[in-house]
């Protein structure tokens, strides 16, 4: 059995040993037994682990990410996770984008204040409606 310690998936992987117990504890990877007090993982978990990291840079939850994988630890991926969490991040994309845009404007704008500038007043009023930021809309 071609198996590493923890200290080197650690070094492997660039995560440090708490973060593998606790993948461990979600039940994202498995050991596959002890030397002496330190872990032992198929030298496979690299790759495991890089897909996780995968699916946290995306946004998922680790909760979505252990459903990505069958029972026999192999990835068990739902394309249509990945098309709505793709739209999820164009979104988020527009939202950031205009924020950007609005910041710049902010930035740059030659009215005496900001508020009585009427592109920054229509961003304030996008941001009293939710729109942006992430606030839900309230009525």
């Amino acid at each position: 059995m071609n198996a590493l310690d923890i200290g080197e998936v650690a070094r492997r992987s660039g995560l440090p040993a708490s973060t593998l117990r606790f993948y461990e504890s979600k039940g994202l990877i498995a050991s596959v037994g002890r030397q002496g007090l330190r872990r032992l993982f198929d030298a496979d978990v690299v790759e495991r682990l890089a897909l996780i990291a995968l699916g946290r840079a995306a946004g998922f939850s680790l909760d979505a990410i252990a459903r990505m994988f069958a029972p026999d630890g192999q990835p068990r991926i739902d394309r249509q996770l990945l098309r709505d969490k793709a739209q999820e991040l164009d979104r988020t994309i527009r939202r950031l984008g205009a924020m950007r845009d609005g910041l710049r404007h902010a930035a740059a704008c030659r009215a005496p204040s900001h508020m009585e500038c009427p592109s920054f007043r229509r961003i304030l009023r996008a941001a009293e409606a939710g729109a942006i930021g992430g606030r839900a809309a309230t009525t």
